[in-house]
């Protein structure tokens, strides 16, 4: 048996969630719309919902060890020496330099709660 679904999106829970919203928002250069007060925001962007969100105080231990996790968030640039110079501009440089992949070159990088980026450029 099958389900129908109306929509589908990415979120990440942070204890940080003041840090992390203002991370993405310098980072991608939009403020997240809609948005409940120091409890979630989103970021509407081409291809892609991207939720923040602070578990509520009695399921933080759920979230507490998701540090690490295989999830990454790949974001397809068009300049990707730009991209590394707004992360460093906003004081999350990559830490590695930049691969060459068969499908282009990306550096990764790190959001304030530890999720990795990965940024794309073909």
């Amino acid at each position: 048996m099958t389900f129908k679904y109306a929509d589908a999106f990415v979120t990440i829970a942070s204890d940080d969630f003041v840090t992390l919203v203002e991370f993405y928002s310098q980072l991608l250069g939009t403020e997240p719309n809609p948005t409940i007060a120091k409890v979630y925001a989103e970021f509407n962007l081409k291809g892609l919902r991207l939720g923040i969100f602070k578990p509520k105080e009695n399921n933080q231990q759920e979230f507490a060890d998701s540090a690490g996790s295989p999830m990454s968030l790949c974001i397809e640039v068009e300049n990707l020496e730009e991209a590394i110079e707004r992360l460093t501009e906003i004081g999350y440089p990559p830490p590695g330099k930049i691969i060459i992949a068969s499908h282009g070159r990306e550096i990764y990088a790190y959001d304030p709660a530890g999720n990795r980026l990965i940024l794309h450029q073909k």
